[in-house]
């Protein structure tokens, strides 16, 4: 199903985001940044809730 696919996307880019951060690498902390923002794009564009509960959020 796309909602969980594009929820899962966002999961992801979280974990990324968070594991580029913990290891101080600020380069995949830029892309991980880059993937979370379009991720949470696509879901506010398709008005799918995100693990947050928030709607693209």
């Amino acid at each position: 199903m796309f909602a969980d696919e594009v929820r899962e996307r966002v999961r992801r880019a979280r974990v990324q985001l968070v594991a580029a951060l913990d290891a101080e690498d600020a380069y995949g902390a830029a892309l991980a940044e880059g993937e979370l923002d379009d991720a949470l794009r696509v879901a506010r564009e398709h008005d799918i809730r995100t693990d947050d509960g928030m709607g693209g959020a």
